[in-house]
């Protein structure tokens, strides 16, 4: 029985090497891990935000409007880049006005992003949509020269909807302004679908205004820091592409 014993206690010790040697291989055969890869973008960025009170922030602190907070989304996600705004933009500020603003302060056409959020006081003002059909092409042509020439790095944001704030349901109620806004916006989102143009719709966002009051700032009509920041969550996406080498 004893030599029995042994060759069986010699065949389960082959066996459990063979299987360790089998597993050691597989393991050294397996390709290593790779980490991610980074994305990288120039160490300076210089962006211009153009627009109106949507732009400039009208009832909201000076850090929350979203150009401001884009700006910081941006250094957190690349810390080794250096990021500077310009912001040109005026509450009550119509195409007509934006255009004469960025013909006398003739900024450098050398910025790395460019946003555009025109065309509420258009609306507001009850001016000829006509006008906008003009003056909205002409403010993106510049938009893109501003930026380098390269359509790529601009952005143009849709118009939010007012109606669904306390202000709008006392000024004209929510299907006159709303019908009017989305007619601006679909020319605008139009005109950049055909033109190569990024368009991003944050008008959405604006028409939760009544169901969520905190979306809305104190002056009852404007977006909040809230809002803002919702903004931004929905166009960052874009920017990271449009900032990529």
């Amino acid at each position: 029985m004893k030599p029995q014993f042994k060759q069986i206690v010699t065949v389960i010790i082959s066996i459990f090497l063979l299987s360790c040697s089998s597993d050691e291989t597989t393991s050294d055969n397996s390709a290593p891990s790779q980490p991610p890869t980074s994305i990288t973008i120039a160490p300076k960025i210089k962006y211009l935000a153009l627009g109106d009170s949507y732009t400039i922030g009208q009832s909201v602190c000076e850090t929350c409007r979203f150009p401001e907070q884009l700006s910081s989304s941006l250094r957190a996600i690349y810390p080794q880049t250096s990021f500077s705004l310009k912001i040109i933009a005026k509450t009550g500020w119509t195409t007509t006005n934006l255009i004469s603003a960025i013909n006398d302060e003739n900024p450098s056409s050398d910025y790395d992003l460019v946003t555009l959020l025109i065309g509420v006081n258009n609306q507001y003002q009850g001016r000829s949509f006509s006008i906008y059909e003009q003056e909205f092409p002409e403010l993106v042509t510049k938009a893109i020269a501003l930026a380098k020439g390269d359509k790529k790095n601009v952005i143009v944001l849709s118009i939010p909807d007012y109606a669904f704030t306390p202000f709008g349901t006392i000024f004209g109620g929510t299907t006159k302004i709303s019908t009017e806004i989305a007619q601006y916006n679909a020319f605008a989102e139009n005109y950049c679908k055909t033109n190569g143009v990024v368009f991003v719709s944050i008008t959405d966002i604006t028409k939760r205004g009544i169901q969520s009051p905190s979306l809305v700032a104190g002056d009852g009509l404007h977006p909040s820091n809230e809002a803002y920041g919702l903004f931004v969550e929905r166009i960052l996406p874009q920017v990271k592409v449009a900032l990529q080498d």
